[in-house]
């Protein structure tokens, strides 16, 4: 049915694969830049999944010498002005310019948090292979805590414990650790 060369199917999944690695390394942030637009967690997750459709369908456009992530935001913003524009209550904040001051004070902030975001992949790196393995469950696959308490073996309060001791460590490794060469003001 499809007519693609084998080429073209290869290049299509590159695509894809590199999409996708992109996207999931970005989408932590996506989706608190829309919660900070949306009061709705659940609205939140829906534009952020809005979000990945159109970046996919733009994904050819994008300069892979920019960062992602900025890019991704700007889609977000669209897709949340294009929300707030569906709930009328919410009208005014775009009639006020929040969003817009919003996205304004983020792209002054980036640089910090792009700094903080490589220190705490360094940090992440250094932790043992089972508290990783939580981290990213909890943060990145959003898998519930009972089920990462029975993966791991642990009671649910244990499971809550142990996340908490590895944020601490996770912000005393970003605290100290050194700004990145060609970081800082």
């Amino acid at each position: 049915m499809s007519s693609e060369t084998p080429r073209e199917k290869h290049d299509r999944a590159a695509a894809q694969q590199r999409f996708l690695s992109l996207f999931l390394r970005s989408e932590r942030e996506v989706f608190r830049y829309v919660a900070a637009l949306v009061p709705n967690v659940a609205d939140a997750e829906d534009i952020v999944q809005q979000t990945a459709v159109a970046l996919w369908e733009k994904f050819d456009a994008y300069d892979p010498s920019q960062p992602f992530t900025p890019w991704a935001c700007r889609f977000a913003l669209n897709k949340a002005r294009q929300w707030m524009e569906r709930h009328q209550r919410w009208r005014a904040l775009l009639e006020n310019g929040l969003a817009e001051e919003l996205a304004r004070r983020r792209e002054e902030l980036r640089p910090e948090f792009e700094a903080k975001l490589g220190r705490l992949d360094g940090c992440l790196g250094r932790l043992p292979d089972n508290q990783r393995a939580l981290v990213e469950g909890y943060y990145y696959r959003r898998t519930g805590i009972s089920q990462l308490a029975q993966e791991s073996g642990r009671s649910v309060a244990a499971t809550y414990k142990a996340l908490q001791r590895i944020r601490q460590t996770l912000q005393a490794c970003i605290e100290n650790a050194p700004e990145p060469e060609g970081g800082g003001s």
